[in-house]
């Protein structure tokens, strides 16, 4: 795969930096209001109800905004936060402490195969929020997808709200889910750059 075609991102994240990590939570936090709103409608698509006493994975689950919209709209719920900065983990954390006895914090790199054994599984749903595309990489991106469907239960849903436009496109994307072993892949809401992707197991039963 080319550059043209694999690397579509120019900007340089040290997430490693606290100092950096620090400044892009501050700016990150002026879209707060909007992003949580489309988390929680992504989340009311999951399929459970707010009883359910499901595992959940947050994939790139950064400074915890995600996993906290998990564990309030699913109070029985137990999560498991992956992310590349321990930074942001530690920031993820701080905020989640009040939820600390429901959620695991897995600090892996997606690029690594061996990040599926980190989060062990296999969860009921996974989620992920403008994250995945910073992996920039095509072929990387598949191989997350990949991992993310080992380690679902049969019948499991992975939700996915990111910049798909910036990164290939929906079309590639809703490919890229189907070879990673996803039976089925919908677009739940769109407006460019970014929607929300679901993409259901194997086993799920969903009406067509």
């Amino acid at each position: 795969m080319s550059a043209a075609q694999g690397d579509f991102s120019t900007t340089e994240h040290d997430w490693h930096s606290q100092n950096y990590v620090e400044w892009w939570i501050a700016r990150d936090a002026g879209g707060d209001a909007e992003r949580r709103q489309r988390i929680r409608e992504m989340l009311a698509q999951s399929g459970f109800g707010p009883e359910a006493a499901i595992t959940v994975l947050d994939v790139g689950g950064g400074y915890g905004v995600v996993t906290e919209e998990v564990v309030t709209a699913f109070p029985q719920a137990r999560a498991c936060l992956q992310d590349y900065s321990e930074p942001m983990l530690a920031a993820a954390r701080e905020r989640l402490a009040q939820h600390r006895e429901r959620i695991r914090f897995i600090q892996a790199d997606l690029r690594d195969p061996s990040w599926t054994g980190a989060v062990g599984g296999p969860f009921d749903l996974a989620v992920s929020a403008i994250a995945i595309h910073n992996l920039r990489d095509l072929s990387a991106i598949a191989a997350c997808y990949r991992g993310i469907a080992q380690v679902m239960k049969p019948d499991a849903v992975f939700l996915d709200y990111d910049l798909f436009d910036i990164a290939g496109g929906l079309a590639l994307h809703t490919r890229m889910l189907q070879e990673a072993g996803f039976a089925r892949v919908d677009c739940l809401w769109q407006q460019s750059p970014v929607a929300t992707l679901a993409a259901y197991a194997a086993g799920t039963d969903v009406a067509g």
